[in-house]
């Protein structure tokens, strides 16, 4: 089952962002740190939260600049993962990241890919940018995830 019919599936059940969001945590252990939670899946877009929290703040108390990256990559691995066709694959490699502003509260991450994904017979830059802003709506830091799209390798 791909990720995006899981989490339409799951995201229908009481608790069901909540769930996806651990079992994707579960599949990739490192992101359990920041206890992210998606909020939003669709082609072409990924929104997720991140509570402001003691495991996450920093010793000025704002959310950490790393949990901030760790939130990003979340969010546009999986936005990436449910908008390139089913014959790609993707790895990120590389991030340009911003601070714009402390990050206080619960930050909101929205991921959108840089122009639309396409089939290919062999591997492109897919970049997707990601926007973190606070519950007022400033935009906190942003991110420039460089990912790299190619063909399935045939079995």
């Amino acid at each position: 089952m791909s990720v995006l019919a899981s989490y339409r599936r799951i995201s229908q059940w009481p608790a069901g962002r909540w769930l996806f969001s651990r079992l994707v945590c579960w599949k990739a252990p490192y992101f359990s740190s920041i206890a992210p939670r998606i909020d939003v899946l669709e082609p072409g877009r990924g929104v997720a939260t991140l509570r402001h929290r003691r495991a996450v703040t920093n010793h000025i108390g704002t959310v950490h600049a790393i949990a901030l990256c760790n939130l990003a990559e979340f969010v546009g691995g999986l936005a990436c993962d449910v908008s390139i066709p089913a014959s790609m694959r993707w790895i990120p490699k590389g991030m340009t990241v911003a601070y714009l502003k402390k990050a206080v509260g619960t930050m909101r991450a929205t991921a959108t890919p840089a122009f639309p994904p396409r089939e290919a017979s062999e591997g492109y830059d897919l970049p997707f940018d990601v926007v973190v802003e606070n519950p007022q709506g400033e935009v906190v830091f942003t991110a420039s995830i460089a990912m790299w799209v190619s063909p399935k390798a045939m079995r």
